[in-house]
């Protein structure tokens, strides 16, 4: 049995210490690469929208938010097959934001969610804090789903499980974050497409642009268009101006497609870099091979204490993120899962981190590795 001391760590604080510790390689917190935000574009945005002579950056804005980015949106979207209009588009503090409010429209206290046995873990958190119940399955009145690129596992939905979640008259609140990030090409059209006045659109700009920047959209059935601008309005009032505004003349003279195109390029590299890495280091563990995203979702081959664990691997100058943060049901045994991302870690880092990852897992299991 552990004892106190052991009892009163909690894995968010060791991934904040672990976070703050430039000697730490960071496979935790799916960060997309400083590196590959577009600083210099941005910038060029922000004086430009500075020296416009009514300055809107710096102004309040309406809650649904800056036309002109509204309409950029809804371009993006109807050239995935989505007919949106810009007054359609309700511009958000973020995906999370987004998700809140949809989750306001169409669940009760007391209700279920069906969700993916492991999906994004601050979805779960809001649906909790809501009073909702989120449930592994499709049986729920109310689905969240990641069609395109889902998280932790970074896959797609089938056709088939396509169509499934639209069978019914339920709600559908599908979250699009990794759209633009996966590694074959351009997304698929969403779920939106098909089912416009039963799917709640969550979009974000966090995942590319950079999420410092806080903005993402919702776009939702015209029943519910009134209710959720009141629920914008009575959070925040409004998006940040200025963070619209830099998004905006950024989508005005650059080409947003060809910067995603680059993106995929990368984070497929820094993909192939990890899988190799780990069937190296630790070829018991499995996992299924990204289709995009950030990350790769890891099933090892024992279970392990989790934080015993992540204590080790932080003291070893690796992180992780736990398996159990990321799983609607917490697995009475099976072997121990974690999330590795690719996405932040320095390529020529990556090896190293799985090495000391690995020897981490050798003492808390008790097994030789590789």
């Amino acid at each position: 049995m552990p004892n106190l001391a052991q009892q009163r760590i909690r894995p968010e604080a060791l991934l904040r210490d672990a976070a703050a510790d430039p000697r730490v390689i960071g496979f935790a917190g799916g960060l997309p690469s400083v590196d590959r935000f577009p600083r210099t574009a941005l910038a060029a945005a922000f004086r430009r929208s500075i020296e416009r002579r009514d300055v809107p950056a710096l102004q309040y804005a309406w809650p649904e938010g800056f036309g002109p980015l509204r309409q950029r949106i809804a371009e993006r979207m109807a050239a995935r097959g989505a007919k949106v209009q810009a007054a359609d588009v309700i511009v958000t503090s973020g995906a999370q934001q987004a998700i809140t409010i949809a989750t306001q429209l169409v669940l009760r206290p007391g209700t279920s969610i069906g969700v993916d046995p492991e999906t994004y873990p601050s979805a779960l958190d809001a649906f909790r804090t809501f009073g909702s119940i989120p449930t592994v399955g499709t049986r729920a009145r109310v689905l969240y789903r990641m069609p395109v690129v889902s998280n932790p596992r970074g896959v797609g939905m089938t056709s088939a499980q396509r169509s499934q979640a639209l069978t019914g008259r339920r709600w559908v609140i599908e979250d699009d974050a990794y759209c633009d990030l996966r590694f074959a090409g351009p997304a698929p059209p969403p779920l939106l497409a098909t089912a416009r006045d039963r799917v709640l659109y969550v979009g974000t700009f966090s995942k590319t642009l950079g999420p410092g920047l806080r903005l993402g959209f919702l776009i939702v059935p015209p029943t519910l268009q009134a209710r959720a601008l009141r629920r914008k309005a009575d959070d925040d009032l409004q998006a940040n101006s200025l963070s619209q505004a830099l998004v905006e003349d950024y989508l005005t003279h650059h080409d947003f497609e060809a910067f995603a195109k680059g993106l995929r390029h990368h984070y497929a590299q820094r993909a192939e870099r990890l899988m190799r890495a780990v069937r190296r280091q630790l070829p018991s563990w499995s996992f299924e091979e990204p289709e995009g995203g950030f990350g790769l979702w890891i099933r090892t081959d024992r279970r392990a204490d989790e934080t015993r664990f992540l204590q080790r691997a932080v003291r070893a100058g690796v992180s992780f993120d736990p398996g159990t943060s990321f799983q609607c049901e917490r697995p009475r045994g099976g072997p121990t899962c974690l999330r590795l991302c690719f996405s932040s870690v320095r390529e020529d880092a990556i090896d190293e981190g799985t090495r000391r990852l690995a020897r981490a897992w050798r003492t808390v299991a008790g097994v030789g590795v590789g």
